[in-house]
């Protein structure tokens, strides 16, 4: 009887408009009034109530769509897990309809094998009369109408890869570093799902500063440097050394006694330990022959030496014959393989000590020996052992020219610099095309922290982000670089296995991403491997930048540059600016600001993220992941 009270009132209104009606006395009106009624009202009642189950269900469906992409956003894998997601969000959500109540009885979440989140509810809906003609039938003259909706969501609908090309530079130290490694991880298990079928789902982690760290694949990437070649033998002079016994100074010449010398005019000797006289210590000199006895010293090209500002001689002096004119070392070492005018450095030779580390030309090359152009033996004698190491770019080590002129000497690290010529911005495999070696400088070190390549492996990735450790200058530009090869099938060869193989261009049903965090501006191109002298404020002791500007030219245009060539293979492209405002207006169209290169190089503004602070940071993050991870609603 309730229901019949509630439709009377309903009705009251319709009532009164048809008892005008009623009392109508005109001609037929009556007639055809009567006839009309009843199709009339229920016509209207049916109306209402239609609009309302409609608006019901849309809002209904709005609800549980939400609802089933929370479920399916969140890492459970069971049912017991996403229900308790999902019905949560859709209390949430129903809050905006407050004329629906939820039947929680109603309502389901299920997952399917195939990776499905599937959501049914319904509720009651008050109606009018539209249950005894609309289906689902009730019972006659019942006052309410049960109302189904569903919801499919794919957990993913395609296969994912995703690099996270990460800032761990000094300005990062910390709570910085501490938020970025808390939302790397966040993102990473959000994004990287424990269930791998029938979509898999990857990412890989580039932590950058003044390089990448590559580990063990270094060598791969850039080629293997030349290994040392031992020494067998290392000599300079022939003949006794012989005792000085006085040395005169007098008509502009340098005349020295030695008993029973054995020189001969023309020979070169070399002078050490002169105690009183030591401007002639250390150096060679071509013999004038007076006596058995008796010598003059000479210029190389046989003019005598004047005497003026040299000291008085005390004793103590050494003299002997070389087998060169400069009295330079010849190393004897097996197919050594090096070429004249190629650099060497030598290290642990015993006896002629004075040779380790330190760099020199070669000269006179044969198949098995070859000369330090330059070397100063003083007076020692090789007894055993050492190695020779080329010290070119490419090598172990690398002598160069520092920015002020001074001569410097790195070793190469197992971090990576930009790659430069023709593929500079292609992600042509490194088989064919190697990329740029490193020579970090003091105090402007490789990172501990190396490259992960694309892994399904939750628990590693988090790991590594674990360890995540700030220093060093930005090299955003070379980060960017390794982000872009890590999703590349062509780097496929580097990676250490095929569980980290990128799929091919246009594979159905991928999804390829690159995300690039930064905080700070680009300040670290290369040439030839070590930190150009152009480089910016901040990349470590100028003393120790190389003498020529970066092969690449700017690091920020660098950075673009490989950001349009992603984006040409399709690859979306993700940009984070940790309070990054800085906009260099004076120069327009030029990229030459980080500001710059997170708004260029992302896909679109809406991939774009200038946070301020940790907090901000996390949330991007957060927001990305949610973004990466967008589900697509089947129905």
């Amino acid at each position: 009887m309730r229901g019949f009270r509630r439709m009377a009132t309903r009705l009251g209104g319709i009532t009164r408009l048809m008892q005008r009606f009623a009392r109508a006395r005109h001609g037929g009106v009556a007639m055809m009034f009567a006839l009309a009624l009843p199709v009339l009202a229920m016509t209207a009642l049916v109306g209402v109530d239609v609009h309302r189950i409609s608006t019901v269900r849309a809002n209904l469906q709005d609800a549980l769509d939400a609802a089933a992409l929370a479920a399916a956003r969140s890492s459970h894998m069971d049912d017991a897990g996403i229900t308790i997601v999902g019905m949560a969000s859709l209390r949430a959500n129903l809050q905006a309809y407050p004329q629906i109540s939820l039947r929680e009885d109603l309502t389901t979440f299920r997952l399917t094998a195939d990776g499905a989140v599937i959501a049914v509810s319904k509720v009651d809906v008050d109606t009018l009369v539209a249950n005894i003609f609309l289906p689902p039938y009730g019972q006659v003259l019942d006052d309410q109408v049960q109302v189904g909706v569903e919801s499919e969501v794919l957990r993913s609908s395609t296969n994912l890869e995703v690099a996270l090309v990460l800032d761990i530079t000094g300005s990062m130290a910390g709570s910085r570093i501490a938020t970025l490694r808390d939302s790397a991880t966040e993102l990473v298990e959000l994004v990287v799902q424990t269930q791998q079928t029938p979509y898999y789902s990857k990412a890989a982690i580039i932590p950058y500063s003044m390089g990448v760290n590559l580990g063990s694949m270094a060598n791969a990437a850039r080629s293997t440097p030349p290994s040392g070649r031992n020494i067998t033998d290392a000599v300079w002079s022939t003949g006794s050394i012989r005792t000085i016994s006085s040395i005169s100074k007098n008509n502009s010449r340098i005349t020295v006694t030695s008993s029973g010398h054995g020189f001969q005019t023309g020979d070169f000797v070399y002078v050490w330990n002169a105690s009183g006289m030591t401007q002639i210590n250390d150096q060679a000199f071509r013999v004038r022959r007076v006596d058995t006895n008796t010598f003059r010293l000479q210029t190389a090209s046989g003019q005598d030496i004047n005497p003026w500002n040299y000291g008085d001689y005390w004793g103590n002096g050494r003299v002997v014959k070389c087998l060169r004119n400069d009295c330079a070392v010849t190393i004897t070492s097996n197919n050594h393989g090096f070429q004249n005018g190629g650099q060497v450095r030598i290290f642990n030779v015993n006896g002629l000590s004075t040779l380790n580390s330190t760099t020199y030309v070669v000269a006179d090359r044969t198949t098995h020996t070859f000369v330090l152009s330059g070397s100063n033996p003083r007076g020692q004698s090789y007894s055993s052992g050492g190695a020779a190491w080329c010290a070119d770019y490419g090598c172990q080590y690398f002598t160069y020219t520092g920015r002020w002129g001074a001569e410097r000497t790195s070793e190469i690290s197992t971090c990576v610099s930009e790659r430069t010529g023709a593929d500079a911005y292609t992600d042509r495999s490194p088989a064919e095309a190697r990329v740029g070696a490193n020579y970090p400088i003091p105090g402007n070190n490789c990172p501990s922290n190396a490259l992960v390549p694309l892994t399904s492996d939750r628990n590693h990735l988090t790991q590594q982000i674990s360890l995540l450790r700030d220093g060093g200058s930005t090299a955003g530009q070379v980060g960017l670089a390794w982000g872009w090869y890590a999703v590349s099938p062509n780097f496929n060869g580097l990676w250490p296995s095929a569980a980290n193989h990128a799929a091919p261009y246009g594979a159905d049903d991928l999804l390829k991403v690159v995300v690039m965090m930064t905080d700070g501006e680009f300040n670290t191109p290369y040439c030839n491997g070590v930190i150009a002298q152009n480089a910016g404020a901040g990349s470590g002791d100028t003393n120790w930048h190389i003498r020529c500007d970066a092969q690449n030219g700017s690091p920020f245009q660098q950075a673009v540059d490989l950001c349009n060539a992603m984006k040409a293979r399709n690859i979306i492209i993700y940009t984070v600016g940790l309070d990054v405002t800085s906009v260099n207006d004076n120069t327009p169209n030029v990229v030459d600001t980080a500001r710059e290169v997170i708004e260029t190089c992302a896909t679109s503004p809406d991939h774009v993220y200038l946070p301020s602070g940790d907090t901000d940071l996390r949330e991007a993050f957060r927001a990305i992941a949610r973004s990466i991870s967008d589900l697509r609603i089947a129905r």
